[in-house]
């Protein structure tokens, strides 16, 4: 389906739900019932960047900064398969202590564990992302965060919109399943941008969308500013469904961390991936993006799925369906 700007506008300030019974329909017809399961591993709280909305920032002096080495990164992979889990996904923040040497050496033996491999490690040139991909590497999430360059300058200071955007355009043409998505209530926000951000994940042809509402983090300079709308971020990632049918689209954790039933709410709106954290207890405590953020094991998914008739996806790892495996 098409829509116009103006449809997207509309849609967004209506107090009609439709939207979301539309995209669940479609959800339904394109990618099923089942609910695939993404294995997270969360090894670095450094950052270089100093995002405005990020409690990872490097300007926040409060975080206890930790590394996890490649043994401890296996083990944690390595349980995660023999959990059950499908997909692994490498996530950090934008810290150079990981070579490309590294991290491909990474990718490969997590690979040869039969499973997909995401990364998710920011803005790379596009020789490290090649070898990346030359390693095993399937997919890569990169969230724009917002199309407005304006704000997102506010936002991201000293960093390039361009550039993001650059990153994005190699991940395709480098033939890897592309994640990208967008903050939901960042402080200066309008409709008209959501509405640009999403025909934005249209014109890429994004394979993964994930929408999150803004949570404040009290260590940042956004510490006073009001939390986004869980409803409007729904609303967001149920028109993505409409517009990229037979993407993936995850239930977002910071979701679930406004509402109790918010991973229901978005898996009966359009989602139909969750990103269960397999990083210990220990360090997953200082990968704090934002406050209070929510985990559940595998059996609590299932207990939550069976409430709305779904289940967990047991065996593939859930390509979008168009594109080669």
């Amino acid at each position: 389906m098409n829509l116009s700007k103006k449809e997207i506008i509309d849609i967004l300030k209506s107090c009609d739900s439709e939207i979301l019974k539309e995209a669940d329909k479609i959800r339904h017809q394109y990618v099923g019932d089942g609910v695939h399961l993404r294995g997270l591993i969360e090894f670095s709280n450094i950052c270089k960047r100093n995002c405005l909305y990020c409690g990872l920032q490097s300007q926040n002096k409060f975080v206890k900064r930790y590394r996890l080495s490649k043994s401890e990164i296996l083990t944690i992979a390595k349980k995660g398969v023999n959990g059950g889990f499908k997909t692994i996904v490498l996530q950090s923040g934008e810290d150079d202590f990981y070579t490309t040497g590294l991290l491909c050496d990474l990718v490969s033996e997590i690979k040869a564990l039969g499973v997909a491999v995401t990364l998710s490690i920011g803005e790379k040139t596009f020789d490290e992302y090649k070898a990346y991909k030359e390693a095993g590497a399937d997919r890569f999430l990169l969230r724009i965060e917002t199309t407005d360059e304006n704000l997102y300058k506010k936002m991201h200071p000293y960093a390039d919109f361009q550039n993001r955007k650059r990153c994005l355009y190699d991940l395709k043409k480098l033939g890897y399943e592309t994640g990208t998505g967008c903050l939901v209530g960042l402080p200066g926000q309008t409709i008209e941008s959501l509405a640009e951000d999403i025909l934005f994940f249209k014109e890429l042809n994004a394979d993964m969308v994930g929408i999150g509402p803004f949570i404040p983090h009290p260590q940042t300079p956004l510490k006073d500013k009001n939390t986004g709308n869980l409803d409007l971020a729904i609303k967001v990632m149920a028109l993505t469904r409409v517009l990229l049918p037979d993407i993936n689209i995850p239930a977002t954790t910071a979701m679930e961390t406004l509402r109790s039933d918010g991973w229901l709410l978005a898996l009966q709106s359009g989602a139909n991936v969750v990103m269960p954290n397999l990083t210990d207890d220990y360090h997953k405590k200082m990968y704090e993006i934002y406050p209070n953020k929510v985990s559940a094991t595998r059996q609590q998914l299932q207990e939550k799925l069976s409430k709305i008739s779904r289940y967990i996806v047991e065996d593939n790892c859930g390509f979008r369906k168009n594109n080669k495996l």
